[in-house]
């Protein structure tokens, strides 16, 4: 982790925007009866106070600093192991030490925050003049929990600037197409605010069963917490990597679509035996275009024609293509001219989908609504808009529930 003085700034602004760091504090002095309780950002060579409550007149307020070689959080940082002294004086490795001579402490507690990373952020402490009963499970427990509702939460927060990133990036990359603009508004107002509020919920959640010491509780909640903020992570980098297709567009060349086909079949074997799936493949054309981008378009038409067959019908796909002039086209709409196109009709014999699903289908974040197929975040059929749409070609569906579902994708071929 690079601990630059601006980054440092923000660690300590996000520590300050977690909103129950102050009830985690209350409830350290509380329930040890200690007058001192921090959260503290520390580096190799620099100790930040981020939160604090001060009832014994410490001297601390947040952004103050102690010189680390004064503190025994540097040695946390390096072991990652925490610290607990309920009688300075009555400890052998302690009564000497220099740093409660230094400040004047006879009871310690300090815990590592380390993030979901793996990297070290820093510790949430507790001081007191006076001796504290401290090295028994319900302390070092509550210290345990708290210290993973921290990291949890920085890893959210963490999340977020990335989302909000992300959403900046795709907005700018989106302003010149109007439905692209309302995937944008809906992936902000809806999308990605659903699993944020569950965030917020488990952890206010894990707050209360933590001061309830419901220790199974809380560990259950914090499990949830984990898997929420992995499935945002995903979304985030979906929505990151939608953002970032443009700039991938570059390497055009010629691309023989019997090879790439061929090619992606083989991907694909494991699929083709277990589902025992057919495949009659036309003559394909020769087009230009960006062989990356073409290769993940048909791997994952190909991947969904596997994916949403029936069950008790083997598949049978049938690829096909014919040549378009312009003037075959009428008042389609493409993202610039060419003289001639290809019309590439990917039939399938699976489940197919409602006539209100099909534009849906190619939205971010969108999924059938057949809950035995229900799987992964819905970006498949968005990359392939996207990446068509860049070739300067269109992407279309037509279907019938219990029939199957042909996808068309015109390209130019020059």
């Amino acid at each position: 982790m690079i601990s630059t003085a601006e980054s440092l700034v923000k660690d300590i602004e996000r520590v300050q925007q977690i909103p129950i760091i102050s009830t985690i504090l209350n409830v350290v002095c509380q329930t040890t009866g200690m007058g001192f309780a921090a959260v503290a950002r520390v580096t190799p060579d620099r100790w930040i106070a981020c939160s604090v409550r001060d009832d014994i007149h410490f001297g601390l307020v947040a952004g103050s600093e102690l010189k680390i070689e004064t503190t025994i959080c540097a040695e946390i940082r390096d072991n990652h192991h925490p610290v607990v002294i309920s009688h300075v004086a009555e400890d052998e490795t302690f009564c000497h030490h220099h740093t409660p001579a230094l400040y004047g402490f006879q009871s310690y507690i300090s815990f590592p925050i380390i993030l979901k990373t793996g990297e070290f952020f820093g510790t949430l402490c507790a001081i007191d003049p006076n001796p504290a009963q401290l090295e028994n499970e319900q302390i070092t427990g509550m210290f345990r929990l708290f210290t993973d509702l921290i990291a949890f939460h920085l890893q959210q927060i963490e999340l977020l600037e990335e989302s909000d990133q992300a959403v900046r990036n795709l907005s700018r990359q989106l302003t010149h197409s109007v439905d692209e603009n309302r995937q944008y508004r809906h992936i902000s107002n809806h999308s990605l605010q659903e699993p944020l509020r569950k965030l917020q919920l488990f952890s206010s959640m894990l707050v209360d069963a933590a001061q309830r010491k419901d220790v199974q509780k809380a560990e259950e909640l914090a499990n949830k917490i984990f898997l929420g903020a992995q499935k945002f992570s995903l979304m985030i980098k979906g929505v990151s990597r939608y953002s970032g297709l443009e700039q991938e567009s570059t390497l055009v060349e010629l691309v023989d679509l019997n090879e790439l086909i061929a090619e992606v079949k083989q991907e694909l074997d494991s699929q083709v035996q277990a589902k025992k799936a057919t495949f009659q493949i036309d003559p394909l054309p020769v087009i230009r275009g960006v062989r990356l981008q073409m290769e993940e378009l048909f791997y994952q038409l190909l991947h969904n024609a596997l994916k949403f067959a029936k069950k008790e019908t083997a598949p049978v796909v049938v690829i096909s293509s014919r040549a378009l002039a312009s003037s075959e086209l009428g008042h389609q709409s493409f993202g610039r001219q060419a003289s001639q196109y290809t019309e590439i009709q990917i039939a399938d014999n699976g489940i197919g989908i409602e006539a209100s699903q099909l534009e849906r289908i190619f939205d971010l974040f969108a999924q059938l609504p057949y809950n035995q197929v229900r799987e992964g975040e819905g970006f498949g059929l968005t990359y392939c808009r996207k990446m068509v749409q860049q070739h300067g070609g269109r992407i279309y569906a037509e279907s019938a529930v219990s029939q199957g579902t042909t996808v068309f994708v015109i390209l130019p071929i020059t």
